[in-house]
This record gives structure tokens, sequence and C-alpha cells, in this order.
């Protein structure tokens, strides 16, 4: 939850649109720089000046319905503070680096409708 003086500066540097956007999906208001944007179109910010500690990075997902499970694992370790670097300045993070590497990241299904489900007989 945002103070109202700190709603009022991130308008002012966000405009009026994206502040709407944000307040829509993850309802509360930052302004921060656009690090880089993965394959999918999510693209992943960082404000440090501003921002409460652990509340730096954040991602704003392409897609209405998001979940988690649609951030590509090294992004993931970057938005859970485990590494300094964003993927696109580390070499060890980068996808398709390694030969035994899916070609495209593969979402978690569990509790979709798209779940692997047993058939009983």
């Amino acid at each position: 939850m945002s103070t109202i003086l700190r709603t009022l500066r991130n308008i002012r540097k966000i405009g009026i649109k994206d502040y709407l956007h944000q307040m829509q999906y993850i309802g509360d208001t930052k302004a921060g720089t656009l690090i880089a944007s993965d394959r999918y179109g999510n693209k992943y910010y960082e404000n440090v000046d501003d921002e409460l500690p652990l509340r730096t990075r954040w991602v704003d997902y392409k897609q209405k319905e998001y979940s988690p499970c649609q951030i590509e694992p090294g992004w993931h370790a970057w938005m859970s503070y485990l590494v300094d670097k964003p993927p696109t300045e580390d070499a060890v993070l980068r996808p398709g680096q390694r030969s035994w590497e899916l070609p495209a990241h593969r979402p978690n299904l569990t509790a979709s409708r798209a779940a692997y489900k047993t058939y009983s007989t």
C-alpha cells in the first residue's frame, strides 16, 4: 500500500495511463527503470532509490491472466534477489546456453485446466 505522497510522485513520473494499469494489475504504484523484456513480452523493472528493501524489482506481465510460473528461471532468480545481475548481463543465467535446456520455457500447469490428470479405470 502506498502513501498519498508516494502515489502522487509516481503518477507524476509514470503518467495516468500507467498508473491505472498498475493499480488494476499489481495494486500499487511503482516507478522505475525498465531493465529488459524477456522473449514472452514480460517487462522487468527496478528502482533501488525510492522503494522499500526487497520491493525494488517487479514484473509487468504481458498477459492479463498472469501467474508467477510465466517467468523464466533466470529472471526468477533475479526477481528473488538470488543474483544481482539480470539474465541479460549474466552469461550463466542467459537462456539457450546449455545443450540440455528446453527450447521454450514451459510454465507449471498444476491447478489449471491443462494440468495432467491420471486416468483411473
